[in-house]
């Protein structure tokens, strides 16, 4: 007998499947009711003309809302916003008044009416004469007249310019003695003491001297003191021998001393400096002179230029090649604000106004004073040489920007200054190194 199945029609759904989508459903009308209701609340409130809800700034006690800042009034010379509601932080309260907290407002009203009228004084509010503001509130009237600065801050005016002079010459005084030793062919200069420092450190009232000592004019001997701890007038007694120096040489010397205040977190202070010639000095009897010098403020002309570069050249006829030595530079202006200047230098040989060869020195990390010692060769045949120009430019690297050029120098036969001589004397005496220091122009 065949085996009979039977079919049924329509769909069976699982209870989970029906309850899903009547969640769903249900929360789907939630939404779009409650974005109704927002819809319609705002329509209201537009045509009502108030906002639907109202956000009070809780540390000030002011509105934020428009509303708030239509009630204004002016108060010396600026427009100031009276809010309706009190504010939250106030001032304390006054037991003339019976305890009650007074507003801000209230407060200005009192001293307004409480401050009395100077006799012969008085002027209403827009008086050209007066050109102050008075205001009367129970028989008592507030003159508020103008105030020169000499007023407002004391020893502003005629007479303190003179005095602020004088008081930025007074950078008190440096003693110390020189003597020369025959036996040793050296100049003994001991640094003694300084009195009478300006006060540096405003939070301690004093100071923390050192003494840098240079002889000039080759800078070859350069010294320093150490650092005295908060004082004014500081004790050094410390003696410095520098050797090699002829008797017949110190006429020609000048001691430089720089007056500094130690700073652990920046840049030391520059107090000031002391300038002694050796001229008319005698130092030839062996005995010690002892000497005392006004410390004055520090000339600065020697660094306000673009520094100075010394170059060697030299002309190989033969080989028709210009040799050029990049030495050293000094004096160089600081270019980054919180950092020294990372300086190299590009080198450019023309022939007229056409650029023939380019070169560049090594990048010097954080200095003034870069010291390169780098050698470039450039072809220059001798019928070439009166067109001939080398173009120097000092740069200071900037890995994030576009670097700063510090200053710039030109060799040749029309050159003016220093490079024009410098260029005819190699030129005059070829096979010869001829090296010089030039100072550098504006870039």
């Amino acid at each position: 007998m065949p085996e009979v199945t039977f079919s049924k029609s329509g769909f069976e759904a699982s209870p989970i499947v029906l309850g899903m989508v009547g969640a769903a459903l249900l929360a789907i009308t939630g939404a779009v009711s409650t974005a109704l209701w927002f819809c319609c609340q705002r329509r209201a409130a537009k045509v009502a003309g108030q906002p639907p809800y109202r956000f009070i700034h809780m540390l000030k006690g002011i509105s934020i809302y428009p509303e708030a800042l239509q009630e204004k009034r002016t108060f010396r010379g600026r427009r100031v916003s009276v809010p309706n509601k009190k504010p939250l932080h106030l001032s304390p309260p006054d037991p003339s008044d019976g305890g009650s907290i007074r507003t801000p407002a209230a407060i200005e009203n009192t001293l307004l009416a409480e401050a009395p009228l100077e006799p012969g004084r008085g002027t209403s509010r827009g008086s050209p004469d007066g050109g102050g503001m008075s205001r009367g509130g129970g028989g008592k009237t507030l003159l508020v007249k103008p105030v020169s600065p000499s007023e407002l801050v004391p020893g502003v005016g005629s007479t303190s310019s003179s005095s602020s002079e004088l008081e930025e010459l007074q950078l008190g005084k440096l003693l110390f003695s020189v003597e020369y030793n025959f036996s040793k062919k050296a100049l003994v200069v001991n640094i003694e003491e300084a009195r009478g420092l300006p006060i540096v450190d405003e939070r301690t009232a004093s100071a923390d001297p050192y003494i840098k000592m240079t002889i000039l004019p080759e800078k070859k001997h350069k010294v320093k003191t150490r650092v005295l701890r908060r004082t004014l007038d500081p004790t050094f007694d410390e003696t410095f021998t520098f050797y090699g120096i002829p008797l017949g040489q110190l006429q020609g010397l000048v001691l430089h001393f720089l007056v500094l205040s130690f700073d652990r977190f920046s840049r030391d202070d520059v107090i000031g400096e002391v300038m002694v010639s050796l001229v008319g000095l005698d130092l030839s009897n062996g005995e010690r002179v002892s000497l005392s010098r006004d410390i004055i403020k520090r000339n600065i002309q020697k660094v306000v230029g673009r520094g100075e570069l010394l170059l060697s050249l030299s002309y190989q006829p033969a080989a028709n090649r210009l040799s050029a030595v990049i030495l050293k530079a000094r004096h160089l202006p600081k270019a980054d604000i919180v950092a020294l200047s990372d300086p190299y230098v590009k080198l450019k040989l023309y022939i007229g106004r056409r650029r023939v060869a380019k070169k560049k020195t090594h990048v010097k990390r954080g200095t003034l004073s870069p010291v390169y010692n780098e050698s470039f060769a450039f072809d220059l045949t001798p019928d070439t040489l009166p067109d001939a120009s080398l173009e120097l430019h000092i740069i200071n690297f900037d890995r994030t920007t576009k670097s700063e050029g510090i200053g710039r120098l030109l060799l040749g036969p029309a050159a003016p200054g220093s490079g024009g001589e410098h260029w005819r004397e190699v030129i005059e005496h070829p096979r010869r190194q001829v090296a010089k220091w030039h100072s550098l122009s504006d870039y």
